[in-house]
């Protein structure tokens, strides 16, 4: 501590309470710093909550404390929340930092995982630094948070590096307040830290320490997959231009054709491949490190294998983010596929010992360390829209995402949909959006899903008397929610898609809410997916939606966009389909397999109506031929929205928005006429997947002009397309709304949870 001079001014003294992302970024010795320089006494701690600051000093230093503290920030800390009281003065001469104190409240906010920072970075690049290609270099800037967190507050003794005992040198650093590692709770050097280690996919050690790193990446070189144990879960790693080992990794993944993420060496090498903005980079460089989608350049077609993204003009990337990346990196120069370690659609592995077990028939070696993973994270998934970060995967370095409230409502549980699953639950006066966890689709996704809920129950000290869950009766979220609380509320899908972003954006109603997906449960029992919810303080009200179509097969139509174009030409045409029987997707069937479908759909047998957007890009991309059988969701609808940015056609098709009275219907019939009449023309597929992205957009104008509601939420799986969102966007703008889309909330089924969680407050409030 350092000692002042007495001041003989008028004193002041406050106690300043600050909620936010306060703890674990040097916000302590931030203060600490600042304080001193002042000549002001007092204390700073870490509380369950946030930080608590007790300052003193005379009235002109203490206010101007008061506005260095908001207008200095470290660079990842950021205030929520701050309650300030006057307190009488006392006699002292110092200001301190003191232990963290017990009592963990349910509002502390935990930070996400930070990527390497420039000072470690130069450490462990550095020969002469005691941390000399370290893989565990961190401070107060960066490194794991989340991922390792046990409990709250955010102290060394509550986080999977308990284990390691700090030798005198990194302790040194983390008792000094003016170190960069001061309280960096996961400081850690090669005398007292985790290690790495090489198995080979049997389980016996190859190597240790950096002859472990050197030997991974020389098997990586000579097209080897190797499993590493990173932040949050193992990842997959194989060359990325080495098109045999990327098409054998798909193959023992499970994976045809889905594209797998890149991780390339530097910024400079991202850019010879990808056209890059300034906002790309930005997010690349963030110390979040996401994943960003980035178009190729002529270049970045032949610089990784054709199998790292088959048929797609756009790549996946990321730069190193850990120790263990840079040090990968650096050796190996070249970019490298960074798949999530599982097999497809299942959970991350975490465990070392799970991940020889579960992915032993694909890795040819395993990269690990001894520092457990507190919780499964992948990595984030991000796109730059009208110049700004939306984030379509939540998960390392972005969550949990916190969202203030304006009260602090009773601990509530959103157990989220049943594809790209996330909860989200109320802690004090916010929400909490947990990571991605993925689809529910078998039983080791549902535990991963109930062990989300055990982890944010046990690390924020809550208990959930109620639930919120989506309305399909038959999804596992469900069955969650309804044991947990046996008044459980259904939230009704797309009303959950606008409630999310409504509660991202602090929108008030009345909202007009255009929710575009693939499917969800309508409150008549048919599956929605082009609807337009006008939201008022009593709930919502469905004022118009796409004209419904019939899915022979249902959920089989999700796989096979044949079914869906189908399903379009029947509702037109009726079941003699001879004057289109020469159109692509028919011809996919047999005289025998077509009289069975057609037979299915006049009956109703496993059939249902839908008005889903999301099934009319499937049908549309299947009738120009682009994809009629599908190995991942929204494949069919990627590739026309592909072909649609190559064409600067701006053309529109016909269309109408029938009845007076709610729901109003938007008729697609003519549209999908007119596109018949252009494939037997031979237009070019490219000019007719871009006028029926230009319909669509139009089809949305024409609600929002026929509103009154001058706020308008975009949101829904069909607004991760870019070109759909930015000419909707700019469409509704130029006509004088006030457009809303996500950025921090994923506008995919990752964002219902928070929707869900916000429906259950409005419930309790108008119940009070």
């Amino acid at each position: 501590m350092i000692e002042h001079e007495p001041e003989m001014k008028t004193l002041k003294r406050l106690q300043i309470r600050l909620t936010g992302r306060v703890q674990g970024v040097g916000f302590r010795p931030f203060v600490y710093r600042l304080a001193n320089e002042l000549n002001l006494t007092g204390s700073v701690i870490n509380t369950g909550d946030g930080v608590t600051i007790d300052i003193q000093g005379s009235t002109e230093l203490v206010d101007r404390f008061l506005e260095s503290l908001n207008s200095q920030l470290p660079p990842h800390a950021d205030i929520d929340r701050q309650n300030i009281t006057e307190l009488p003065t006392v006699a002292r001469d110092v200001f301190g930092i003191e232990d963290s104190r017990g009592g963990i409240s349910a509002s502390a906010t935990i930070i996400p995982d930070l990527a390497t920072c420039p000072e470690c970075l130069a450490e462990i690049l550095d020969p002469a630094s005691r941390r000399y290609h370290y893989p565990f270099t961190n401070c107060t800037h960066c490194g794991p948070r989340y991922s390792i967190i046990e409990s709250v507050p955010y102290d060394r003794p509550r986080t999977t590096m308990k284990r390691f005992t700090m030798c005198n040198a990194c302790r040194t650093e983390y008792d000094n307040p003016l170190d960069r590692r001061f309280h960096a709770q996961p400081n850690a050097c090669p005398e007292c830290g985790p290690h790495v280690e090489l198995w080979s996919a049997n389980g016996p050690v190859v190597a240790k320490h950096n002859d472990a790193l050197l030997e991974a990446c020389e098997a990586i070189q000579s097209g080897r997959i190797v499993a590493l144990k990173g932040l949050g879960g193992f990842q997959l790693l194989v060359d990325a231009r080495n098109d045999d080992a990327v098409t054998f990794l798909r193959y023992k993944k499970h994976r045809p054709s889905k594209p797998f993420a890149l991780m390339y060496p530097d910024v400079e090498a991202v850019r010879s491949d990808c056209v890059m903005a300034e906002a790309e980079a930005n997010a690349l460089l963030s110390p979040a490190a996401p994943i960003v989608l980035l178009a190729r350049t002529k270049a970045g077609y032949n610089a990784v294998a054709e199998s790292v993204a088959p048929g797609n003009p756009y790549l996946g990337v990321m730069l190193p983010y850990t120790p263990v990346h840079h040090l990968i990196m650096r050796q190996l120069r070249f970019p490298i596929v960074a798949t999530s370690g599982n097999l497809s659609e299942e959970p991350i592995c975490v465990d070392e010992q799970e991940a020889v077990e579960q992915l032993g028939g694909i890795a040819d070696f395993f990269l690990v360390h001894n520092r457990p993973i507190a919780r499964p994270l992948d990595d984030s998934v991000v796109h730059v829209v009208k110049g700004a970060v939306a984030i379509l995967r939540s998960a390392r370095g972005y969550a949990p995402t916190t969202l203030p409230l304006d009260s602090s409502p009773p601990a509530i549980l959103a157990t989220g949909a049943h594809l790209k699953n996330t909860i989200a639950f109320i802690s004090g006066a916010q929400v909490m959006v947990s990571q991605h966890i993925g689809d529910l689709s078998g039983p080791k996704s549902h535990t991963a899903m109930e062990a989300a809920i055990e982890s944010a129950a046990h690390l924020y000290s809550v208990s959930f008397s109620r639930a919120a869950c989506d309305l399909h009766p038959d999804y596992h979220s469900t069955h969650v929610a309804r044991r947990l609380d046996k008044h459980f509320l259904s939230v009704q899908h797309h009303y959950a898609h606008v409630l999310a972003c409504m509660l991202e954006h602090n929108l008030k109603p009345p909202v007009l809410g255009v929710s575009w997906d693939g499917t969800g449960l309508g409150t008549d029992g048919t599956i929605w997916g082009g609807e337009f919810l006008r939201v008022t303080t009593a709930g919502f009200e469905r004022i118009a939606h796409l004209r419904a179509f019939p899915l022979p097969g249902g959920e089989r139509a999700v796989v096979e966009p044949r079914r869906s174009a189908l399903g379009l030409l029947y509702e037109i045409w009726g079941p003699n389909l001879g004057p289109v029987r020469d159109l692509s997707p028919l011809r996919q069937y047999s005289d025998d397999d077509l009289r069975v479908l057609l037979r299915m759909i006049e009956k109703g047998l496993n059939t249902h109506l839908t008005s889903s957007a999301g099934r009319l890009f499937d049908g549309l991309a299947s009738l120009l031929g682009l994809a009629h059988v599908v190995t991942f969701e929204a494949e069919a609808a990627m590739l026309l929205q592909f072909a649609a940015e190559t064409s600067q056609d701006r053309q529109t098709y016909e269309f109408a928005l029938v009845g007076e009275s709610r729901p109003a219907v938007l008729d697609w019939e003519s549209m999908v006429r007119t596109v018949v009449d252009d494939i037997r023309k031979h237009t070019p597929l490219d000019t007719i997947a871009a006028r029926c992205h230009n319909t669509l957009v139009e089809m949305i104008a024409a609600v929002a002009d026929r509103s009154d509601t001058p706020e308008i939420v975009l949101t829904g799986g069909c607004f991760q397309n870019r070109l759909l969102l930015e000419r909707t966007i700019e469409r509704l703008q130029a006509g004088g709304k006030r457009v809303h889309w996500h950025r921090r909330i994923p506008t995919n089924d990752g964002g219902i949870a928070a929707g869900q969680a916000a429906a259950m407050i409005d419930k309790m409030q108008s119940e009070s």
